[in-house]
């Protein structure tokens, strides 16, 4: 392999064939896929209302790159796969991303600065500033003046979820769970978790099917329920405002299997689901269905299940007794009771499905939080504050509300109906395409090359035939 000249560059033959390379094919980006992400925020309005949730003390006469337009290069980038504010000095040159964006001049050639043309978007050190603006910032501050309104977008979360909604929902699963969010050095907030074994966060998410309603940051020193009563008293107060006949049920694993948040729901008319941590009492009361499981491992070599329903209550820290499901089940390594506490009837599931069908199904809850850590970078708070770090994970929170949007309407019918994000990224995203500007037209020659053309073109004209939310779906002041 030897390199031709200073631009171009020659790789090994192909047979008889030289094999050269240049960059000279024009305006080329290898995201033409995005286009998608456009039409899903102008049909539901994801970007225009979360920027409602921050205010712009800049003096408008002097931004070349108002608030929205700054939101949206950070979430469509990071849907688009570039996870960190670094990538967007080189970002700023595409013209892709400009048109997402909603650039009037996709080429930068209009720029004030002479130095900046060529280049229509921010740069990292304008957009670093949504996440380090000061909460007391003002028109006065010198740099930083973009104040996010942590509780805003909190409200906002669940605003879009009741927007997105075709029809009244008549039952809604609220699953809770805290996962790790592993450090980026000497961070506030930071504390060394002994589960996890290692320094991290201990975010809170709470979501309801595959949509997020609570994306709270915490540190890692604390019980890992804390604060979740309030996030559901507030969740649930707006659901009931937008639907008052809607029926709640709280899910979650043993960490949330406190006293106080099952008085509560008892008090306001809300079920629960939850994991009980075993112990003697719990396993000698299941000890007849263990010994009949474990019968049934020996004569037939097969998992065995059996399952009681029974009234528990413990010797102090519950202020009444529960409906509690055991589940006992021998395997080759032997016994494995698991218990559940609940509000529900057995007269509406029967122990086997309330575990089976009901608690089991809130695995599905902990792929959404994998899917938004590994796929659009909610682990990325490496930012020095708490409150930085928590407006990042809203960010990724935002991409993930714009995936999910796309993967419910646009998606729909296709091969990737049920695709996590990053596959939809690759697939769907990662199209070449040679943009041409002019003064009437945007125009984007799309690789012929492309394998999944039909589920493009699939996938546009669902979105076209959808139609937008109600205005009456809209948050309120």
């Amino acid at each position: 392999m030897t390199e031709c000249s200073a631009n171009c560059f020659e790789f090994q033959a192909l047979g008889v064939r030289r094999v050269l390379a240049a960059f000279d094919g024009g305006k080329v980006t290898s995201d033409a896929g995005g286009l998608l992400l456009r039409e899903i925020d102008g049909r539901f309005g994801v970007l225009d209302r979360f920027a409602g949730c921050f205010t712009d003390h800049r003096d408008p006469d002097l931004v070349e790159h108002p608030l929205l337009d700054l939101l949206r290069q950070r979430v469509f980038a990071l849907c688009l796969g570039y996870e960190d504010l670094n990538d967007h000095d080189q970002l700023r040159h595409d013209p892709l991303l400009a048109v997402l964006v909603g650039k009037p001049d996709p080429l930068g050639r209009h720029r004030v600065r002479p130095s900046d043309r060529g280049k229509a978007l921010a740069g990292k050190s304008t957009l670093n500033r949504l996440e380090l603006t000061a909460v007391g910032a003002d028109a006065d501050s010198r740099y930083k003046k973009i104040v996010a309104h942590m509780s805003r977008i909190e409200d906002y979360l669940v605003e879009m979820y009741i927007r997105q909604q075709a029809t009244p929902a008549a039952r809604i699963v609220l699953d809770l769970d805290a996962t790790d969010d592993p450090l980026h050095g000497d961070q506030l907030g930071g504390f060394f978790h002994a589960y996890y074994g290692h320094y991290c966060f201990m975010p809170l998410y709470i979501f309801a099917g595959d949509h997020p309603l609570c994306a709270r940051l915490r540190p890692s020193n604390i019980d890992g329920c804390c604060g979740a009563l309030k996030q559901v008293q507030r969740i649930v107060a707006r659901l009931r405002q937008a639907w008052p006949n809607v029926k709640i049920v709280l899910r979650a694993d043993s960490g949330f299997c406190r006293d106080d948040i099952m008085r509560w729901c008892e008090a306001n008319g809300v079920d629960y689901l939850f994991g009980l941590a075993k112990n003697q009492r719990l396993v000698r009361m299941l000890g007849r269905e263990l010994h009949e499981a474990k019968c049934d491992y020996e004569r037939t070599g097969a998992p065995a299940r059996r399952f009681k329903d029974f009234t528990y209550r413990t010797r102090g820290s519950w202020n009444q007794a529960r409906r509690v499901v055991g589940k006992a089940e021998h395997l080759a390594k032997g016994a494995n009771p698991r218990f559940v506490v609940t509000s529900l009837p057995v007269e509406e599931f029967d122990p086997q499905t309330l575990y089976e069908q009901q608690y089991c199904a809130r695995g599905e809850m902990e792929n959404r939080i994998k899917e938004q850590q590994l796929c659009l970078f909610a682990d990325r708070t490496s930012c020095a504050t708490m409150r930085a770090n928590q407006l990042r994970l809203y960010l990724s929170t935002v991409a993930y509300v714009v995936m999910r949007a796309l993967r419910e309407h646009g998606l729909k019918e296709t091969p990737l109906a049920h695709a996590q994000c990053g596959t939809i990224r690759l697939k769907l995203f990662k199209i070449g395409g040679l943009i041409r500007v002019s003064v009437r037209r945007v125009v984007l020659a799309l690789s012929d090359a492309y394998p999944y053309q039909a589920v493009f073109a699939r996938v546009w004209a669902n979105l076209r035939q959808s139609a937008p939310p109600a205005p009456d779906a809209a948050p309120s002041g």
